[in-house]
């Protein structure tokens, strides 16, 4: 079965780049059926430079610190797992409620401020147009671009949720779940296997501290040190975290050691030598797609197949539950409701 995969995954391997978008193409327009009219230049008319404000500025930020283009991209990724792509995770904690950003699994998240910065100069060249879901999904795309990779034509039409709550955060993948309950977990968002092999690759972006993997490293409570990841590599990772509690480091780790400001293949590699930093990482290895599609892409030869099948799974992730026409409204300001 892991030879057939392979075989499948080969013969798309090389694909043109006009064939690229037209694949893009093909399902942002299926998704935007099922799950309102988002469309490609949906502000042309109220907004015509919204993408190239949104882009120039993300260059500027990216330019300075390289490492915050793996924090838009996973900005976008925490928003639409939980109750779909609506800038919910933007939003602040009130008296009352806990918002999403305060819950355990986002307490990592970084780029807010940022996310703010680029809706204030939306905000002065078109008031109340632009809605924050819009602008996470731009950045997102515009990130990974800035680090080398792919870019793809993102459908727009996205509103801004006036809800967030710390204990939907339930909805996001299991960092330290095995690869039935990961699987499980995309397809409750209408996610594949292959969605969810292809949309780990952003980990080739980005870095982790201790409290994400040091489980992996050290015997706890529910957990044995992880016989599944490389023991050199475990040895230097317990120089940087020294028991499983370890939440005093301030040094993170990178997901792709040598390369986690640019976008490529290269973690995969990792991965295949049982060096994914991540518990998530090394139960790629466990399904018999998944792990055909680690060794294929860890070759190196690949990289254009990769880079066609992540702008693929991202429009598809970007159209998880969007609220559009009169739903929702269109954030002012990013962090709190009208």
């Amino acid at each position: 079965m892991a030879a057939a995969a392979m075989s499948r995954m080969r013969s798309l391997a090389g694909v043109a780049p006009l064939v690229v978008a037209a694949a893009v193409l093909v399902v942002l327009c299926s998704g935007s059926t099922a799950a309102g009219p988002l469309e490609i230049g949906f502000y042309n008319k109220t907004c015509p430079a919204a993408e190239e404000i949104v882009r120039a500025e993300t260059a500027r930020i990216v330019r300075v610190s390289p490492d915050l283009a793996a924090a838009f991209l996973r900005l976008h990724y925490h928003d639409c797992f939980v109750q779909g792509c609506d800038a919910s995770v933007l939003l602040d904690s009130t008296p009352n409620n806990t918002a999403e950003k305060d819950s355990k699994p986002n307490g990592s998240l970084r780029g807010f401020d940022f996310v703010a910065r680029v809706k204030d100069k939306l905000e002065k060249a078109c008031p109340g147009v632009v809605s924050c879901a819009d602008i996470l999904a731009i950045m997102a795309r515009d990130a990974v671009m800035l680090a080398r990779g792919p870019s793809w034509p993102v459908a727009l039409g996205r509103r801004d949720s006036r809800t967030s709550s710390a204990g939907s955060c339930g909805d996001l993948p299991p960092l330290h779940g095995d690869i039935a309950l990961m699987i499980q977990s995309f397809a409750a968002k209408g996610l594949d296997v292959k969605d969810l092999v292809v949309l780990s690759g952003a980990h080739t972006l980005g870095k982790a501290y201790c409290p994400a993997f040091a489980d992996r490293l050290y015997a706890t409570a529910g957990y044995s040190a992880d016989p599944a990841l490389d023991s050199r590599y475990a040895d230097r990772l317990r120089m940087r975290c020294t028991s499983a509690d370890d939440t005093s480091s301030t040094a993170a780790t990178e997901l792709d050691p040598g390369s986690c400001t640019t976008f490529d293949t290269s973690y995969y590699r990792h991965v295949a030598r049982r060096r994914g930093l991540l518990r998530s990482d090394a139960f790629l290895l466990d399904h018999r797609f998944t792990r055909a599609y680690v060794l294929q892409a860890a070759t190196g030869r690949y990289d254009g197949h990769f880079f066609h099948d992540f702008a693929v799974s991202m429009a598809k992730m970007g159209s998880i539950g969007v609220l559009t026409g009169d739903q929702g409204e269109i954030r002012k300001k990013c962090n709190v409701v009208n």
